[in-house]
């Protein structure tokens, strides 16, 4: 055998046991004549010791291992006189008797420690080493331990996990496709699946009545930090079930997962249930952050043709927020946030600020526009006390607007650390809008996808105003991110024909796209419905990582590329020919 304990099992209650050990060389050091090594593998770390007076030779050729050398060792376990506490195993050490180097290694590109000196676009070049790394090892750990506790769960709840096809067919809605050409059927192509949904219901149509599946899935879009080109969703589908069904059982298992994963309890109160109209009146988001406060005031009423300012007396929106305790920011905090909400990714126009003196009276930026009497209103109405400072966008576009006044919350909530990533706030955002307005397409669009079903009451609205049907859909959020979503589905074949209508397609184009599903419905579909949770986010969350990247073993970098297998590249002409494509230059 090549070891008989890892490097993170031994303790005090080893001593005096002869063990083998192999892993990678961590550190060496030399004390006069005594050569240490620190010892790494998976589980931990443990300190070797070569004594030049007892084994000068052996001690010699210590002293000539590299760092990430992979080396076997024979010894005995000892207490170790400088015990340190910040290792498990920092109470022993092994008095080496044998010494076998089982690799050498070139000195890595980075260090292998917890705290490196390695770039992102280093690191991710050199994956296989910075796994090697111990909070990318726990994330990973991490990542097992959900993955595995999702299956406990949903086996108890009697879901049967079944695989679904990664080779599927193009579909015209949702984020592009990666597509993949068929040498079988030239000029054909497969698309990888933005997620199993068709499938999933054609499950349900089968009677598998509790489906999931731990699946990877792909979508061809611009990338973020909760974003990749390819991506898990923790897949389910239930037959028989309505909205409630769908959400009690899954909030069950958010709180089982952070109870065994993460040693969280959340009681037995059901989470908040927030409309999505009033989730972007108060907070301007689909997937609001509610570890704290500083919700939306509007402000129409006191500020618009209630003085000479312009700017707000020709708004459609007018809203601000109130951070407590900042009336002392500076001219310079204010410039940095009005810059914020003026960058081309926020696209706000300007930023109109007021201070809340220790004597009750406002100080505004447009304190020459207004009377006192309407700045004392102003305070009334964000019920701002001495000390606070308020911050107020507007703009000719609500939506807009508001979404502008998100992103400056969610930054006052960061300065102000209200956004603790070891608190915890969820939530579910229902009755979200059926449809929603494409300028580029000049139509309506499904909001979440096409086979999701209206509320039964909106029904009646599909023929006479679909802009203002609400649709059976649900989203999971936890800290200001949408860690899972679903809806009830159209199990009927005839409304699932009237929404393909409404979306622009002509019957025979539904038919050529979706006929699948709409032949199985007329085959007796069962209501069904599900959720689909984003795995990577979920880990991501539970490790407080500000990225999914770090929970992924090998990711893509920010440009979709993966840096360590030069992906994606070019092919051989001769492949091209086989698949009858020709590259064209743009």
């Amino acid at each position: 055998m090549y070891r008989t304990k890892n490097c993170g099992e031994l303790r005090i209650a080893n001593v005096g046991e002869t063990v083998t050990l192999a892993g990678w060389v961590q550190r060496v050091r030399k004390m006069g004549g005594m050569t240490f090594v620190d010892l790494r593998d998976r589980y931990g770390i443990t300190q070797l010791v070569f004594n030049q007076e007892v084994n000068p030779n052996l001690c010699d050729e210590a002293n000539k291992l590299g760092r990430e050398y992979v080396v076997q060792i024979t010894g005995k376990v000892g207490e170790r006189y400088s015990k340190n506490d910040k290792m498990p195993t920092g109470d022993i050490e092994i008095e080496v008797s044998e010494l076998c180097v089982l690799n050498e290694a070139l000195t890595p590109p980075f260090t292998i420690e917890d705290n490196t000196d390695g770039g992102d676009d280093l690191r991710m070049k050199y994956r296989y080493l910075d796994l090697r790394r111990d909070p990318v090892r726990k994330n990973l750990e991490l990542r097992h331990k959900f993955c595995f506790e999702v299956r406990r769960f949903l086996d108890s709840k009697g879901f049967l996990e079944v695989e679904t096809p990664v080779l599927v067919g193009s579909t015209p809605e949702g984020a592009r496709d990666f597509i993949v050409p068929s040498r079988m059927n030239q000029g054909c192509f497969y698309a990888l699946p933005q997620s199993p949904q068709t499938l999933k219901q054609l499950l349900m149509v089968a009677g598998m009545d509790k489906y999931f599946q731990i699946v990877k899935c792909f979508r061809d879009e611009d990338l973020r930090a909760d974003r990749q080109p390819e991506f898990t969703q923790i897949d389910c589908e239930m037959s028989f079930v309505e909205q409630n069904d769908v959400i009690e059982t899954f909030e069950e298992m958010t709180k089982y997962l952070f109870k065994q994963v993460r040693g969280v309890d959340l009681g037995v109160a059901p989470f908040l249930r927030l409309p999505w109209s009033e989730a972007m009146r108060r907070f301007g988001s689909d997937k609001p952050d509610m570890r704290f406060g500083m919700e939306f005031v509007e402000l129409m009423d006191v500020l618009k043709n209630t003085g000479e300012f312009g700017v707000f007396n020709s708004a459609a929106y007018i809203g601000g927020i109130c951070a407590e305790g900042c009336a002392s920011y500076t001219r310079k905090q204010i410039d940095e946030l009005t810059n914020f909400v003026k960058s081309p990714q926020i696209g706000a126009k300007g930023l109109v600020y007021a201070r809340v003196e220790a004597d009750g009276t406002v100080k505004s930026s447009v304190d020459k526009f207004y009377s006192p009497e309407v700045l004392n209103q102003l305070k009334e109405a964000m019920q701002a006390k001495a000390g606070d400072l308020i911050l107020i966008i507007s703009g000719d576009d609500a939506m807009r607007a508001r979404k502008q006044l998100c992103e400056l919350r969610l930054l006052m909530g960061s300065r102000l650390g209200l956004r603790d990533k070891n608190k915890f706030a969820l939530l579910w955002v229902v009755d979200f809008p059926m449809f929603e307005w494409s300028d580029e397409e000049q139509r309506l669009m499904a909001m979440h996808h096409p086979f999701t079903a209206p509320k039964p009451e909106d029904i009646p609205l599909l023929d006479t105003d679909p802009a203002n049907v609400k649709a059976n859909a649900y989203d999971m959020v936890c800290n200001g991110v949408e860690v899972g979503g679903g809806s009830i589905r159209i199990h009927d074949a005839i409304l699932q024909a009237k929404i393909f209508n409404i979306l622009g397609f002509t019957p025979e184009k539904a038919q050529e796209q979706f006929g699948f599903l709409m032949n199985a419905f007329k085959y007796g579909a069962p209501p069904h419905g599900g959720l689909a949770y984003g795995l990577d986010r979920w880990v991501s969350l539970f490790a407080g990582l500000d990225s999914i990247r770090d929970c992924i073993a090998f990711p893509k970098n920010n440009a979709g590329r993966d840096v360590m297998l030069d992906a994606p590249s070019h092919v051989d002409q001769k492949q091209l020919d086989e698949l009858a494509i020709k590259v064209v230059e743009k």
